[in-house]
Parts: C-alpha cells; sequence; structure tokens
C-alpha cells in the first residue's frame, strides 16, 4: 500500500492487467461484546466525561487528495480514503488503527466462533442498520464477502483472504465461513472484507464509490468532490461498542505542509498528519505532536527480469552504498529507522534478517566492478516527504562513481509508466503502508509479494527460483499454528533480505500534532492517515 495511494490509483489497478479492481493476535481481542466507550473511557488526564461536547465537531488537516480512488471498500486503496472507511464501514471484525492493534467484534456480536478446523461462525449484532436505514442481514454478509472473493471483480483485498472458500447464511443472525485450510489468523483477516447493502452496492457501482453506505459511527455527508473537505455526521443509529463521540467531522483536504502546519496553529483545525519534520519544535509550542514508529516504509524495486538488476549483486551494492542514519538525519531529523527486516524493529513478530545492509561503500564499489555496472535509471515518487531523501540516495550513488538517470514522478504516474512493461524502469524508490489493513506478517508480507500486480507486471520476480521459495513460505506461515509460524516467517525475512526484489530502505515514524485542550481521548497512530475511533470535541 503506498502512501498517498497505497499501492497505485484505481484507475492504475484498472489499466493493469486489463480488469483489475484497483492493497494481533487473538488473545489480544478488546472483546467488543458487552464493552461499553464508559469501559475503555472517554477521557484524557485532567479531562473529564463532561468536557466533551456531544453536539462537537472534531477538525483535521490530511496531507493526502481524493485522486481517482473512490470509497468503495472492495477496490479502494488510497491513504485519505481508507482512513476515511475506518470510520464509516465495518467488518465482521475490525483492527484498531492505534496501540497494539487490537481485533475486536465490530459487525459482529463477538469474534467468530471456530466450530472445527475449516469453520467458523459469526452472529451479527442486534439492531444493526446500515447508514440508509435498512437492517443488516446475513445476505448483506455473504454478498459483501462474494464481491470480494469473485476473481471477476479483482479486489485487491481478495489476496488477504486466500483461505476463505465461502460463506453462507446459517440463519438470518448467523453466517458460516467456511475454509479452505485451517489458519490461526480468521479473526484479523475477516476485517479487510466490509459489509455493505447488496441492494444498493448492486444497483449502481459508480454512485456507491463516490458515496459509499456502512454501518459505521460516522457516515459520510460531503466526498470532498468539489469541496476538498470531507464531512461526516453522527450515525446516531450505530450499535456497536465505538459510537461516534462527536455529532461532525471536518477533513479539510491540505496536501501543502505549511498550509496544513499553520492550521494546527491557529487552531483552525483539532489535528493534522505528516507533521513536517522542520516543524515538530516549533509546532510543540501551541500543540502537542507525537512521533509513533510503525511499519511505513520507503522501499526500493528492482526490475529482476532483465540487466542489469536480475543480478542480485547490483540489487545488494545499491543498499551498501546509501549512508541511511546520516540520510535519515538530513532528510527527517531522525524520524525513521533504517531496515533491518522486513519488519520494523518495534513490531511483535520482529526478527532481525540474515542480511543487514549496513553504510559499506568500498563494498559497494566492488560489487558494482564484479557486475561491470556503471549507469542506470532511477525512478521516484514526488510526495513531499519522499523528496526529501531521494536527491540524497541519487548523491549517495554518484559518490561511489554510478551515473544516475534520475526522474521524479507522481505516484500514478510512475505505476502507469511501468506496469506490465518490462523494459520502462531499473529501480523504483516509493512509499508503502499496507498496515492499515492489518499487521500481521503474513498480511504485510502478501501485500506485494503474494499477487502478481507486484511480483508479474511490476518488479517481474515471478517464476523464479527465490520467488517460487516465497510462496512456499507464505502458504506454510499461513496454515502454521501459531507456535511455528514465527520461524517461517523468518525465513521469509531471510530470503527478502538476501534477493531484495522490493525491500524497506527504512521504516518511517508517523508524525501527528493535535490540539490537546479540544480533542478528548485522542490517540495518535503510527499508520497513514488519521483516525478519530473513541474521540471527542470540547469544541
Amino acid at each position: 500500500m503506498e502512501n498517498g495511494s497505497l499501492a497505485t490509483t484505481r484507475r492504475g489497478f484498472l489499466k493493469l492487467s486489463g480488469a483489475l479492481g484497483a492493497a494481533a493476535a487473538l488473545a489480544g481481542s478488546l472483546s467488543a461484546c458487552g464493552t461499553t466507550p464508559a469501559q475503555r473511557g472517554t477521557t484524557t488526564p485532567g479531562a473529564t466525561a463532561a468536557a466533551v461536547n456531544k453536539d462537537g465537531t472534531i477538525t483535521a488537516a490530511i496531507s493526502y487528495e481524493l485522486g481517482t480512488n473512490g470509497f468503495d471498500p472492495m477496490t479502494t486503496s488510497a491513504a485519505l480514503t481508507v482512513a476515511a472507511n475506518w470510520h464509516t464501514m465495518e467488518g465482521l471484525t475490525e483492527i484498531l488503527p492505534s496501540g497494539k492493534r487490537e481485533v475486536y467484534a465490530a459487525l459482529a456480536k463477538e469474534l467468530p466462533k471456530k466450530v472445527d478446523d475449516t469453520t467458523y461462525e459469526a452472529t451479527l449484532r442486534d439492531g444493526a442498520v446500515f447508514h440508509n436505514g435498512s437492517p443488516v442481514t446475513t445476505a448483506d454478509v455473504v454478498y459483501s464477502f462474494e464481491r470480494v472473493l469473485d476473481p471477476a471483480n479483482k479486489s485487491l483485498y481478495r489476496q488477504f483472504i486466500p483461505f476463505v472458500s465461502g460463506v453462507t447464511a446459517k440463519d438470518d443472525k448467523t453466517v458460516t465461513i467456511k475454509l479452505a485450510y485451517p489458519v490461526t489468523l480468521v479473526a484479523e483477516r475477516v476485517a479487510v472484507v466490509k459489509i455493505v447493502p447488496k441492494a444498493v452496492a448492486s444497483a449502481d457501482a459508480k454512485a456507491f464509490d463516490a458515496n459509499p453506505v456502512g454501518t459505521g459511527p460516522y457516515k459520510m455527508t460531503d466526498n470532498s468532490a468539489t469541496s476538498k473537505e470531507i464531512r461526516f455526521e453522527r450515525n446516531d443509529a450505530y450499535t456497536g461498542s465505538r459510537p461516534a463521540l462527536a455529532k461532525q467531522m471536518v477533513w479539510k483536504i491540505m496536501p501543502d505542509d505549511a498550509t496544513r502546519t499553520n492550521a494546527l496553529t491557529s487552531k483552525a483545525v483539532q489535528a493534522m498528519d505528516l507533521v513536517p519534520d522542520l516543524s515538530i519544535a516549533t509546532l510543540q509550542q501551541s500543540s502537542t505532536v507525537a512521533a509513533e514508529q510503525g511499519f511505513s516504509l520507503l522501499f526500493t524495486m528492482f526490475n529482476m527480469g532483465a540487466a542489469p538488476f536480475n543480478d542480485v549483486k547490483n540489487r545488494q551494492a545499491f543498499f551498501y552504498a546509501l549512508p541511511l542514519d546520516k540520510m535519515i538525519q538530513t532528510a527527517y531529523l531522525g524520524n525513521a529507522t533504517p531496515a533491518t527486516s522486513f519488519l520494523q524493529d518495534t513490531h511483535p513478530d520482529y526478527q532481525k534478517a540474515s542480511t543487514v545492509y549496513a553504510y559499506d561503500p568500498e563494498k559497494a564499489k566492488a560489487l558494482f566492478a564484479e557486475t561491470g555496472l556503471k549507469s542506470f535509471r532511477l525512478l521516484c515518487t514526488d510526495h513531499g516527504w519522499v523528496k526529501k531523501i531521494t536527491p540524497l540516495i541519487k548523491e549517495a550513488l554518484e559518490a561511489i562513481g554510478m551515473s544516475v538517470d534520475f526522474t521524479e514522478k507522481k505516484s500514478s504516474d510512475v505505476y502507469n509508466t511501468i506496469d506490465g512493461k518490462p523494459d520502462a524502469f531499473d529501480v523504483v524508490v516509493a512509499p508503502g503502508d499496507p498496515s492499515v489493513f492489518g499487521n500481521d506478517p503474513d498480511l504485510l508480507m502478501r501485500w506485494w509479494f503474494a499477487g502478481d500486480v507486484w511480483t508479474d507486471s511490476r518488479m517481474h520476480w515471478k517464476g523464479q527460483p527465490s520467488y517460487d521459495q516465497m510462496q512456499t513460505l507464505l502458504a506454510d506461515g499461513l496454515k502454521a499454528e501459531k507456535a511455528d509460524q514465527k520461524a517461517i516467517w523468518g525465513k521469509a525475512f531471510n530470503l527478502l533480505s538476501e534477493n531484495i526484489p522490493l525491500y524497506p530502505l527504512f521504516h518511517r515514524k508517523a508524525t501527528s500534532g493535535y490540539d490537546k485542550a479540544s480533542l478528548v481521548d485522542f490517540k495518535p497512530i503510527a499508520l497513514t492517515g488519521l483516525a478519530f475511533l473513541d474521540t471527542g470535541s470540547t469544541k
């Protein structure tokens, strides 16, 4: 999932392959059944429940634009739309964007119950209705899963639930989830399928994409198509465990760093994402700033289907040539961590990879000399924070004698340039954050390495022995018992570090700013975007 477009724009997905539709353990479950907002707490230190204005408004400045992505949860992959859907859409289960990323029962009354190794059941919570007032039925649940699982729809979320063979209605309140094989991640993964009303979603797909109907605590009233704002209002018919604590939300779309920062400083908004690193100290004088280490990364992707980067020595030399510690300090004032594995070192399933690319310019020179490589093309996305470091990457490579043809394009243009075109690029540097969909290692790896979008049409890895090994490890890890998964995932991390088809340069900290005096119980997140679940306003 790429920051800004999370993987590619929806238009790019539609172009790709002719028809593509567009990117935690259970013990930590909140077990939302019976859990009330009062039990979870709705106040910050020094605030009281009375401080929350139940008819208040939450205002925020968001750095990402709508672009060509819509909001349909079957296809959307954009940072802005995914964050909006956290508030308006629900799966049978959901994963909190904040904290330890707990999975909890959302539209289901409780987490799916295991009947046998390949059968689970989920019962709808009482009184659940869609934003248009129609009751949620098991037929809607079945339809929502079927449209994601249908290969003809090319839903990007299908790759996250390869083990689901079908969902059927047991009765008018309970659905049966059949698995193709036993897995331990059922509760986490069914969260990627948001439940939508069959009658509405099937009637006019384009209209539903622009204004989807869900069951979440908020409903969208303005999709920003003309206003440069996304507006939400409280869903008073919501019957779940995370009711809206404000009457309205207004997200102002402000891609410009200075505009966004000034809006928070002047109290025109109460929160902002992507606080510019150089503005942190100044902003802290009037607001609270949090830097949360998460999975969000800047990656390098190589064209493994053609010279020169079909040779692993050139791929490794690229990484050894980069003084990442110094570059991160220069570009981000230290608000990122050089990769020592596919996962960030704060992830609960982190394991240090067998190959760690510490800065070694002499080794980089020797490897390039061995292959004879002297020049290549470097294509980079142009998002604001990416632009701060990509020239430094070019500079470091040129410092060891490389000639680098550097090109910078919008994210959508980068993927339109390379999709299905094996000769179009040598190296791409771009951001990504599939952790907005879930946090387990299998999901994070599947985003890039399980489907043909990335492995075949982009990095051109598919069909190579190391690719086949990766598919085996992904399958084995998904099917394994929890006690065995970590070892299998560790092998996958090692394979990625040694072969580097696509690999993180660093994992970035998500910096958000907020007005603690007017936002009650706001929780900064380590993901792309902002989240206001369980958050109230005094205004």
